[in-house]
């Protein structure tokens, strides 16, 4: 069981043993309008049966967290400047993740700042780190799109003062888009492109409706973390740490 099913198992613990009491039809009705609120601070005692219930499951969950699975000898951040180290690193990992997860190489990596929720510190990378970074169940997705439609999106990066990319290139005056260029080469509005995203972006998700017309569509059922796992751990397998640089993928004048 990996980390993501034990912790919704060990939520459904609760859900589960609710069950259990009230079964699936029984009605409950309540007996008086008196209530009496409990406050939950530190001065309450835990039950013992319940903890005896998750403490397994808790000190395996612990344990998984605090594994270390690279290292970083910068802090990789997310400011709100055009580019950022973190912005790199992400869609850098997304380009990865096309090519040896979904085995279907892009061309160019999309993310937001927005949606990636935490930086890296500089030191040990562990498990539990990836989860603050994208803690949501996003899922890896490859889209098809024209050249025009990769131009649209260009717009939206340019008029929220850049986002996250990988494989593109772009330079920006005034909030207009000046020049686009793909794995170095200038766009071609009836090519056609691959796009690696996750599902919440590809759904439109952060005003991204323009994304929701592909040519096609490829979704996978790598989760954006454990792809990133994967990744760092990669990473450190090859003998290399975390890294990233700002580049100059997107400048603004």
């Amino acid at each position: 069981m990996n980390i993501s099913k034990q912790i919704a198992f060990i939520g459904s613990l609760g859900v589960a043993s609710l069950l259990m009491v009230t079964g699936c039809t029984k009605q409950l009705h309540p007996t008086q309008k008196d209530f009496q609120q409990y406050h939950i601070n530190s001065d309450m005692q835990a039950d013992p049966a319940v903890v005896s219930i998750y403490e397994p499951f808790k000190h395996k969950m612990e344990a998984e967290m605090n594994r270390v699975i690279g290292h970083a000898d910068k802090a990789l951040t997310k400011e709100k400047t055009a580019e950022t180290l973190m912005g790199n690193f992400f869609c850098e990992a997304l380009l990865w993740m096309s090519e040896h997860n979904a085995h279907n190489p892009a061309d160019l990596a999309f993310a937001t700042k927005g949606g990636i929720r935490n930086d890296l510190k500089a030191g040990d990378i562990t498990v539990g780190h990836i989860f603050e970074v994208m803690p949501f169940e996003n899922t890896l997705t490859i889209l098809e799109l024209k050249g025009s439609q990769i131009r649209q999106l260009a717009d939206y990066i340019a008029t929220t003062h850049g986002q996250p990319i990988a494989g593109m290139t772009l330079t920006i005056t005034g909030n207009k888009v000046q020049d686009i260029k793909i794995k170095g080469q200038a766009i071609e509005d009836g090519k056609l492109y691959k796009l690696v995203t996750y599902d919440y972006l590809a759904n439109g998700g952060d005003n991204l409706t323009l994304l929701t017309q592909p040519v096609s569509r490829a979704d996978y059922p790598q989760r954006m973390r454990e792809g990133l796992i994967e990744y760092v751990s990669e990473l450190t397998k090859e003998g290399k740490k975390v890294n990233a640089e700002l580049d100059g993928r997107i400048k603004i004048n």
